[in-house]
């Protein structure tokens, strides 16, 4: 099956907005939240729910189950690869406990899998009443209201004593607070969200986002979609040895630590993120 990826940009770019309608909607009634908890101890909301049902659907309708599988945070269930050549990797709240302090940094996240890697993803960040677009080949675009969508480039004229890291409201841990003593007085902030955090990075306000192997691994949802946003604005996002993720591999888990930068120190990076 030969699929051209342009039929499918306006259904995700609609999914993406209609996700984070319905995600300001819950955010402004938290009588609504019904907050409960993940195997793994994550928070899950009502919210997570209504945006992964509402997503499922739509698709589901669009695209039939023969060509697509549908992998989500909400409806996984263990076991092998799916098998259509095409699957659709479904966050629909990423950042639920930034949802949940009410922060605006939360996200809903949509990516199309081919081969294991992204060809077509969205990320729409609610609290900026923004959506990102990027199509494999063709670019990452960020678009906000009316205006015409702007195409983004990442920021790589930084000097290294500048670069600005990004690190986790929720997952501090002290081998992450050891690594960052190596780093040249650097820029920090703490931002929720994965994909908020490397929306930023896409957006030329910020440089560097990294997670240290740890108990509790992302999942393919939390890094299929943002990763094709941030490498279409010409950044960068792979392992510590500098391998690819590759997803729908059957286990979600991508476990062992990855780097998200502009690319401009990306190697260098790698090589002292391996050592540490």
């Amino acid at each position: 099956m030969s699929l051209s990826l342009e039929s499918y940009r306006d259904l995700v770019i609609e999914l993406a907005w209609a996700a984070a309608d319905v995600l300001k909607e819950y955010e402004e009634n938290p009588a609504r939240w019904q907050i409960q908890a993940h195997a793994d101890l994550s928070p899950v909301t009502l919210a997570d729910q209504a945006v992964d049902e509402l997503i499922l659907n739509r698709l589901r309708d669009a695209c039939g189950d023969q060509e697509f599988g549908y992998l989500t945070e909400e409806t996984h269930q263990p076991g092998p690869p799916l098998p259509q050549p095409y699957v659709w990797v479904i966050d629909p709240l990423d950042g639920t406990k930034d949802f949940i302090q009410r922060t605006g940094e939360y996200a809903t996240h949509i990516a199309l899998v081919h081969q294991g890697r992204p060809i077509l993803a969205a990320v729409a960040w609610p609290g900026r009443d923004t959506v990102y677009l990027a199509q494999v080949g063709e670019g990452s675009y960020r678009m906000t209201g009316t205006a015409p969508p702007y195409r983004l480039v990442v920021d790589q004229a930084r000097a290294w004593e500048d670069l600005r890291i990004l690190t986790s409201r929720s997952h501090a841990t002290p081998e992450l607070e050891a690594f960052l003593k190596q780093m040249p007085q650097p820029s920090r902030q703490k931002m929720g969200s994965i994909g908020c955090k490397i929306a930023a990075i896409a957006e030329q306000d910020a440089d560097v986002y990294f997670m240290l192997p740890s108990r509790t691994s992302p999942k393919d949802w939390d890094l299929a979609g943002p990763e094709l946003i941030l490498t279409e604005a010409g950044g960068k996002l792979t392992r510590f040895d500098q391998s690819l993720l590759t997803y729908n591999q059957g286990d979600v888990n991508q476990a062992g630590g990855y780097l998200a930068s502009n690319g401009q120190y990306h190697q260098q990076l790698c090589a002292m993120l391996q050592r540490a």
